[in-house]
């Protein structure tokens, strides 16, 4: 039985993409899977080489238009991290910008980026902007954000430890994110067990039928082409529903 949290889950985790552990994750949730639990609006992925990050959340808000945080605070930061550590890794900060919609500035740039890759960050995902993007990628901090910036205005920690909303989707701290260059997918906790068997087992079938039948060139004839695409999805259709009984049960 896979045991959910310890390291080797979260790399079998990321051997597969964001779109099939959705895939998986679609047939074992009762949630709607056609809005909820990632990112309703586009986000740009600035490290796409970097690959695949999985992580628990660790969240955070900002508002770099307004000095008044810092005033406020003067140790945010320094209490931030002190939080930062505390949590134990693999984890991904996931940064709210309470300007949206607009951008003024960026939290992570080089300082920050390498602060929160030593306490135990794989990388970040933030309603916002980064910059120093060359330095970041050095750090080996993976950010997917709204744009560039140049600034850092009055940036600083303002809450954090608190269920944020990004790009349309609510994330609550210490829920497994799973993301990529499509996107990212924020994971109920009710829907941990079994979804790495049920992300491969949904893949093999996929590979045997659909992807089979679309990527097969040995028809000379378009209609027949179409014919066993038709017969290929009948079979994927057949086996899901023989694998995957009802939602949450297989």
């Amino acid at each position: 039985m896979e045991k959910i949290g310890t390291p080797g889950w979260f790399l079998q985790l990321k051997r597969m993409n964001t779109p099939t552990i959705y895939n998986g994750w679609e047939q074992l949730t009762k949630r709607d899977t056609s809005r909820e639990c990632f990112n309703i609006e586009e986000v740009k992925d600035f490290m796409p080489e970097m690959g695949i990050m999985v992580g628990r959340a660790v969240t955070v808000t900002i508002q770099p238009s307004n000095p008044k945080h810092k005033e406020k605070n003067k140790n945010a930061y320094h209490e931030y991290y002190q939080y930062l550590a505390s949590i134990p890794g693999p984890k991904i900060a996931i940064v709210q910008d309470l300007d949206k919609p607009f951008t003024y500035s960026a939290f992570w740039g080089e300082v920050t980026a390498n602060a929160h890759r030593n306490l135990g960050c794989v990388g970040g995902i933030i309603d916002g902007a980064i910059r120093d993007l060359d330095e970041m990628k050095n750090a080996g901090f993976h950010a997917i954000a709204k744009r560039l910036a140049v600034g850092h205005g009055h940036c600083v920690p303002i809450e954090w430890g608190i269920e944020v909303e990004v790009f349309g989707c609510k994330i609550k701290p210490n829920q497994v994110v799973h993301a990529d260059k499509h996107g990212f997918l924020a994971l109920p906790e009710e829907d941990l067990p079994g979804l790495l068997e049920a992300s491969r087992r949904l893949d093999a079938i996929e590979c045997d039928t659909l992807i089979a039948g679309a990527s097969d060139l040995s028809f000379n004839q378009k209609s027949d082409f179409i014919h066993n695409l038709r017969a290929k999805t009948k079979n994927y259709g057949e086996e899901v529903m023989g694998t995957f009984s009802r939602k949450g049960e297989w």
